[in-house]
């Protein structure tokens, strides 16, 4: 039975979330902001630079929709105090209320989490780039799961999904894919994932059905426009030109127009080959190195840089961040007292691909 009380005490905990979101986003100083790009965008010579024109759009879009979605929270919570002070006993009223509750904490938890990436980057759009690392062919398979995992979850958030550079396996899954995704606050959400990922899992190319450990890097930045911080001279850029890969057609293997740039006193290596034109290619791979080269300097001028940078890890054990284990060790000791029909005897003895799937059924 839901209590009133229980209800009141709620929306006591939203109302001073909502109060203390309200302060961070500091609501007047980003009206009088939406104002004053408002006026910019009524300027005659606005669309002059176009560049700059979008720059100024989205941002002020951005805005609009923080305060927007603010103040939709505020008032879908007054109407649910108003709602609750009809309901008095009836507990078909409160479990509605009780619901629409629940729906308004999550989008104050959601609204939550966007206001604490003011981080120098967090608003910008994000590049991915995924690597195969130890594992051979489960490598590269692992790191196409990935590819389809992260562009699902940029689905769910309604952020775009631009692939720049994209390199197969030589029997199954991706050697190596760099994608772009754009939407707000697409680099803050995505920053944490940088890293080596860990998969365990019996393995489908092998007719043994042995366990296998798969490994693969990602590495997230933030997508720079322009920054007149970071200076790239031609002196200091190797520039190769390849065929590009892939399908095929009547242009895009039959000329060099892929591009492959590499700044010599960093090392830094990027490449993109899924414009027609060499041109397109090469603007794309110079915001990709610029990206790069600002995301390096931001972490050296870093009071902890060595913390937060690290050791320069390689693709394998020891290196993750996160593990994803399909095929789980063998846990009889822990896991004895769960499973009463499992045969215990079966597993000791070595067979315990039953037990597994046994397992796998019932923790997930």
């Amino acid at each position: 039975m839901i209590q009133i009380e229980e209800l009141k005490q709620n929306i006591k905990q939203l109302q001073g979330k909502l109060k203390g979101i309200g302060d961070s986003l500091n609501i007047p100083a980003l009206m009088q902001e939406l104002e004053q790009l408002n006026q910019e965008q009524h300027q005659p010579d606005f669309w002059d630079n176009p560049k700059n024109a979008q720059q100024v759009s989205q941002r002020a879009k951005n805005i609009e929709d923080k305060i927007n979605n603010y103040n939709k929270l505020c008032k879908k919570l007054t109407d649910v105090v108003d709602l609750l002070d009809m309901c008095e006993d009836d507990q078909s009223m409160l479990e509605e209320t009780a619901t629409e509750l629940a729906d308004i904490d999550a989008a104050v938890n959601e609204l939550h989490i966007a206001t604490l990436l003011s981080g120098k980057f967090d608003s910008h759009n994000a590049i991915l780039t995924l690597h195969a690392g130890a594992g051979g062919t489960e490598a590269q398979d692992w790191v196409q799961m990935l590819y389809r995992m992260y562009t699902r979850y940029c689905e769910r958030r309604g952020y775009r999904v631009e692939v720049l550079d994209y390199l197969d396996g030589e029997e199954a899954g991706i050697k190596s894919v760099t994608f772009k995704v754009t939407g707000a606050n697409a680099y803050g959400y995505l920053k944490a994932e940088k890293g080596v990922h860990r998969l365990v899992r019996i393995s489908p190319f092998d007719s043994a059905k042995r366990r296998h450990t798969s490994f693969a890097s990602l590495e997230v930045m933030p997508e720079l426009e322009q920054d007149n911080d970071i200076v790239v001279e031609d002196k200091d850029l190797k520039v190769d030109t390849y065929r590009s890969s892939g399908a095929g057609g009547q242009h895009v293997n039959k000329t060099e127009s892929a591009i492959r740039i590499t700044h010599i006193p960093t090392g830094i290596v990027v490449s993109c080959q899924t414009q027609r034109s060499q041109i397109q290619n090469r603007e794309q791979a110079m915001l990709m190195l610029k990206s790069k080269l600002a995301e390096l300097k931001e972490r050296e001028q870093m009071e902890e840089a060595l913390v937060i940078k690290g050791e320069i890890k390689r693709i394998e054990w020891g290196s993750q961040i996160r593990s994803y284990v399909f095929c789980p060790y063998t846990m009889v000791k822990d896991h004895r007292t769960n499973f009463e029909n499992t045969n215990i005897a079966e597993v000791m003895d070595g067979n315990i691909q039953p037990f597994i799937e046994d397992y796998l059924q019932k923790a997930f």
